[in-house]
């Protein structure tokens, strides 16, 4: 079995060129990997959460004296959500339906915004709401506004898992 010899004592000399051509090669390599990797990066990554942390700041003062409010009311809103159906029912704190209001919900992405999605809801009867969402299984973020004459009464956010 012949023993491998480098290219020196093979009798090839080790030129200038061959040098340069496996430093171009090898940066070469490098550099086609690197682009590969930042494209999918680029294209895998679903946007700045908030644009500006200053304007967020000032908006927590708002949702927080909201917040305060919604405590204040006592509604009582039960939830349910499976991957067919979401049911929504909104009742006072004396138990009665609650009438006159809009409902919104939608879908967060933990992770992409762009695959957020909103529920589409009809009501079917006072404080009761249903709708079908549309979302891939996974982790979800679901959000319920409930509205009274385009002011925000109620906000739920709330983890959950589709299956």
């Amino acid at each position: 079995m012949p023993v491998p010899t480098s290219p020196a004592v093979s009798g090839r000399p080790i030129t200038g060129r061959l040098v340069l051509a496996c430093l171009v090669g090898f940066f070469g390599v490098i550099f086609i990997a690197n682009g590969i990797l930042v494209r999918a990066a680029l294209s895998s990554f679903g946007g700045v959460e908030t644009d500006s942390a200053y304007q967020a700041g000032l908006v927590f003062k708002r949702d927080e004296a909201e917040a305060a409010a919604q405590a204040a009311r006592h509604w009582k809103v039960d939830v349910h959500l499976d991957a067919a159906n979401l049911d929504v029912r909104a009742a006072g704190p004396d138990g009665t339906p609650l009438a006159g209001l809009d409902l919104v919900a939608r879908l967060h992405h933990p992770y992409d915004s762009r695959l957020d999605e909103e529920i589409p809801v009809r009501a079917v009867a006072a404080g009761a709401w249903r709708g079908a969402p549309d979302a891939v299984p996974g982790q979800w973020d679901l959000v319920v506004e409930l509205y009274k004459d385009g002011e925000r009464q109620f906000r739920s956010i709330n983890r959950i898992m589709l299956k």
